[in-house]
């Protein structure tokens, strides 16, 4: 028989069930990246929307270039609008008739976001999932639409971006949740730390589809992205697989030979219970982490229960529960700054770049995905390091104690030169990105598993919309915060951005100190076992 092909030997390496895990880890990702895609193009058209002219409503420019006459549409220009932009955006109001655009749509996500996991976690996530990637293909493509159409009322793009704010909330909790059924709690820092990637990647990809027509038909910048997301929307409806237990693959990732090698975080809850006790046994639905000697962790406080595969059949958690669970107002308020800091790089970054390094807004929105691109490193690192130590608040903690300084040289290095802007972007956007990273994912799904659920598996979209969606009340006034600030220096910009950073720390010193005070910690409330 002849020997098979190295190709086919490597796929038949791998079990159907890592098999079917890799395909979920990939699809999520995709279909989350494509949310991030559609949210990054209007910070990329508002240079188009108002443009810095020479004549008429004269502004002085941050690069100190006027736009050319390339940049307007490739059409005559209505009556409303001027060579100054699209109106109404090209009145000397324009800053805040763009800043509201954008705290229209992040309230409207923070607010939803609360609801969204209440919601989500009621309906099966496949349709819920696909039906907020449909609608927020439609709402992305509306915006646009006012360009084809001529459509220069305020009131229809801020309503535009409220409803996109609200259907965009469907896709965090839900991918989340879908990806917490499928990976157990084995390296989950490491794996959550690469598939939060998908971040900074949709505002790569964001950015380049919308650089793409911003300057001759801005109105495909948001119709494209639009039609990228609904696409996905429908991959989802077809290919998404909530819960292994629907194709009868394990719910967590199996062992090997080596048994509980390095740490038992790889043991199958499908298993018998490995220990005798006088008592009676566990509920099967749930699988409680103990010690080597069958007794209560010292720190009883930092047990997790983790749902077993009929966890479906509990009732869900209520809001106020949710809230109760040890940890989650300390990450969500901690999480409430750190993304005050990254939103207010993503919507502001491209203008600090003109500013500073004169260049024009093309050049400095794909000088700004530098940014993004040391986001992606951040988020790894941080979930590397996390799972090594088991202490994911004190990794938090550790990276924003660094971010503070990090930034202060931004402020003052960036000014020398463009290397020294590259350089200082990867930097601070590492260590920015990291520990924002690490709670939206592997912190949100240990708190999402507490002991105190007791195996509800529902808990888990609650408990994740309710700390992204305390971050996202930080992303709404990140931006806002900075447009005010912004007229009296760059620096105090910077130093309101570190004084956020030492807020994030502050929230996270109690957890902290438990976490170096107890011997076997994460955040989370993951209590380690001893090696047999």
């Amino acid at each position: 028989m002849a020997r098979l092909p190295a190709g086919i030997r490597f796929i038949g390496s791998f079990s159907r069930d890592q098999w079917y895990r890799a395909f979920i880890f990939v699809l999520t990702f995709l279909l989350y990246a494509s949310f991030h895609l559609s949210r990054k193009p209007i910070s990329i058209v508002k240079g188009e929307l108002h443009k810095h002219c020479a004549g008429g409503e004269a502004e002085p420019s941050f690069s100190g270039q006027s736009s050319s006459a390339g940049h307007r549409p490739p059409r005559q220009l209505p009556d409303n609008e001027t060579d100054c932009g699209w109106a109404p955006f090209d009145k000397n109001n324009y800053q805040q008739l763009l800043g509201a655009l954008d705290y229209s749509f992040l309230c409207a996500y923070a607010i939803g976001m609360y609801l969204s996991g209440i919601i989500g976690e009621r309906l099966p996530i496949r349709y819920y999932l696909t039906f907020g990637m449909l609608a927020s293909g439609a709402f992305t493509s509306l915006f646009g639409l006012g360009y084809f159409y001529n459509i220069h009322s305020f009131g229809f793009y801020v309503v535009t971006q409220i409803l996109n704010g609200l259907v965009q909330t469907t896709g965090w909790p839900s991918v989340v949740t879908c990806l917490s059924n499928w990976f157990g709690k084995g390296r989950r820092g490491l794996i959550m730390g690469v598939w939060n990637s998908h971040t900074s990647v949709g505002n790569i990809l964001g950015s380049l589809i919308a650089g793409y027509w911003v300057s001759t038909c801005w109105g495909l910048s948001f119709v494209v992205p639009g039609a990228i997301v609904a696409a996905m929307g429908i991959v989802c409806f077809l290919f998404l697989i909530e819960h292994p237990k629907d194709i009868r693959c394990s719910s967590t990732l199996s062992m090997h030979s080596k048994g509980y090698e390095n740490t038992v975080d790889r043991f199958r809850l499908h298993k018998p219970a490995l220990h005798s006790e006088k008592s009676r046994p566990l509920d099967p639905e749930m699988q409680c982490l103990l010690l080597a000697d069958g007794k209560s962790s010292i720190c009883p406080s930092h047990v997790v229960v983790l749902p077993g595969d009929s966890g479906n059949s509990m009732t869900a958690i209520s809001f106020t529960g949710a809230l109760r669970i040890p940890g989650v107002m300390e990450f969500s308020l901690c999480l409430l700054f750190a993304k005050l800091v990254s939103y207010t790089f993503l919507f502001w970054l491209p203008l600090y770049i003109t500013s500073v390094d004169h260049l024009d807004a093309k050049k400095a929105g794909e000088l700004s995905t530098l940014f993004d691109v040391g986001g992606i490193f951040g988020g790894i690192l941080a979930g590397v390091i996390s799972d090594r130590l088991q202490k994911r608040a004190s990794t938090c903690g550790l990276m924003l104690l660094l971010a503070a300084p990090t930034l202060y040289v931004f402020s003052s290095v960036s000014k020398m030169g463009l290397e020294a802007t590259i350089a200082m972007l990867l930097l601070s956007g590492a260590l920015v990105s990291g520990p924002y990273a690490l709670i939206t994912t592997a912190v949100s799904a240990d708190l999402g598993t507490h002991k105190s659920l007791k195996g509800n598996a529902h808990a888990l979209s609650t408990v994740t919309a309710i700390i992204d969606g305390t971050g996202s009340v930080g992303a709404a006034l990140g931006p806002l915060l900075a447009g005010l600030i912004s007229p009296s220096g760059w620096s105090n910009v910077f130093y309101m951005l570190m004084f956020a950073d030492a807020c994030a720390l502050l929230f996270l010193i109690r957890l902290i100190h438990k976490e170096l005070s107890c011997p076997g910690p994460t955040a989370g409330g993951q209590a380690p076992l001893k090696e047999h």
